[in-house]
């Protein structure tokens, strides 16, 4: 007799019950959060090191680009270890949660928990619950990693062409555990800031701010360059910074479009904000540039962008996007003049030698936009993302409050980097120098890292003008001299003439 049974079940990813699909997982949350990740992490890799790679003189291309490279990849580590933990983890301090690793299966597995976010009022009652994303734990260390990550390749823009890598590979991980957990888990993670009611959205505190603090505190105790490069530090590609640029500037959809923890409304709302501020800041820039220097300048241009990305940020979900357009012409405003003209006057900030400027474009971009946020959060917005209830900006009624509560938060967050940035590298400093010496400043990429961008002969042969007019080529049984003319020959320099 032939019996006919049922199909067995589909095995792997199709199995009815899958246990891979718990009840709480969300697969849209899930999959636009690893996106977002993904977005954030191409601002930093390939975006920023194109950008530190092609914004330098010639000689630092290599040193800059691997600057950026050094400190994402050392992040990641650091932070399985112990740092998102001590950024998103239990309290253990108002400004700080309790160490411990993000590593094992039974911590990534679980659903995604920001443990120290429920706020109470002041009589202790519950308000909101703790933050509890549809995905899991994976997924959000991913995504804060990512922010940690391009915070340091921030700094790493005040202290390109001249920092002792070694000095740079030992401040990496120290700052990232001493510094920027400390303004996570005070703005994000449940912290004093949170609780207090401060906003910061996406990072204008957390990030932006701190980065241009700690990296103009870094570049003080660090030292300048040589005073050549100072005075002349041109691009050794624009077309490229552009791209760079355009990397930064796409990828910020995950940055503020991610910030919600799922693929909400507000997350519509930021991305859409973003590119208007960035794109009103970039023209508000390029107009004054045209206005009193006569010619618009493309890397003012790229700068501008980036001022109107970071003062959009820690209100990007939360603002009209006609108001996203005023903080835009702000951006491009505020920092150009403390840029192009106050700096030029003040004898403290010529004295310290923040290479990418970072100091203008994200520290003043950053406590801009915090500022504006407070005065321009409508009460609709905040109420779909924020913990506090009733929150909302003094133009919309929280009074001035709000205003002191943005400018305590910025406080706070200054004074920390200063402090702990300073201490930091004063440690560093009794080991390891923090400045690369003159000879190797003199030559650059060759001589930390023994190679360079750009091959002028040949298929990666450098011609080096000072040998003498033959030189001695082939193994030790075929060797034989070649002129500098046959020289030149073989590396394709035909018909070039050099004069000794």
């Amino acid at each position: 007799m032939h019996v006919t049974s049922a199909s067995p079940p589909q095995p792997g990813p199709y199995m009815p019950d899958l246990p891979a699909v718990p009840e709480w997982l969300n697969k849209g949350d899930n999959a636009w959060q690893l996106v977002a990740a993904t977005f954030v992490g191409i601002q930093s890799m390939p975006g920023l090191v194109v950008i530190y790679g092609s914004i330098v003189k010639k000689k630092w291309a290599v040193n800059s680009a691997f600057m950026a490279l050094y400190a994402y990849a050392s992040t990641l580590i650091v932070w399985v270890l112990v740092g998102f933990r001590m950024a998103f983890g239990d309290r253990l301090l108002p400004f700080w949660a309790k160490a411990g690793p993000a590593m094992t299966q039974d911590f990534l597995v679980r659903r995604a928990v920001f443990p120290a976010t429920a706020h109470y009022s002041s009589d202790g009652v519950l308000q909101t619950a703790r933050t509890e994303p549809f995905y899991a734990e994976a997924s959000l260390v991913l995504f804060e990693f990512e922010f940690a990550a391009i915070t340091l390749v921030l700094l790493a823009g005040s202290l390109l062409g001249r920092m002792n890598i070694k000095a740079w590979m030992a401040f990496t991980p120290l700052w990232l555990l001493f510094s920027y957990t400390v303004g996570a888990f005070s703005l994000w993670g449940g912290g004093f800031l949170y609780q207090w009611g401060v906003i910061d959205y996406s990072g204008g505190y957390v990030i932006h701010l701190s980065s241009g603090v700690a990296g103009f505190t870094a570049a003080y105790w660090v030292g300048p360059r040589l005073k050549s490069d100072r005075d002349r530090f041109s691009p050794n590609n624009i077309l490229l910074m552009i791209a760079g640029g355009g990397l930064l500037w796409l990828g910020w959809a995950g940055f503020n479009g991610g910030a919600p923890y799922a693929p909400n409304i507000t997350a519509s709302v930021a991305v859409l904000n973003t590119n208007v501020s960035a794109a009103t800041s970039l023209l508000t820039w390029t107009c004054l540039d045209v206005i009193f220097f006569g010619k618009p300048s493309v890397i003012g241009a790229v700068q501008g962008m980036m001022t109107g990305l970071v003062c959009i940020t820690p209100g990007a979900g939360l603002v009209h996007t006609w108001s996203a357009m005023l903080m835009g012409m702000f951006a491009g405003s505020v920092p150009w003049f403390t840029m192009m003209i106050l700096h030029k006057k003040s004898t403290f900030l010529m004295k310290v030698d923040d290479t990418l400027a970072v100091f203008h474009t994200h520290a003043v971009a950053g406590i801009l936009g915090g500022v504006l946020t407070g005065l321009l959060a409508t009460p609709e917005l905040c109420a779909l993302d924020s913990p506090v209830p009733g929150m909302r900006g003094v133009f919309y009624g929280s009074g001035i409050g709000q205003l002191g509560k943005q400018l305590g938060g910025a406080l706070f967050v200054i004074v920390w980097n200063l402090v702990v940035t300073s201490a930091i590298l004063v440690c560093i400093g009794l080991f390891i120098p923090l400045r690369m010496s003159d000879d190797q400043l003199m030559i650059g990429d060759d001589a930390v890292h023994g190679e360079e961008a750009y091959a002028l002969w040949g298929d990666g042969e450098k011609f080096d003008i000072t040998r003498p007019e033959t030189t001695r080529t082939g193994g030790a049984a075929g060797a034989r001299e070649d002129t500098m003319e046959q020289r030149l020959t073989n590396m394709g320099a035909r018909g070039v003439t050099i004069q000794l």
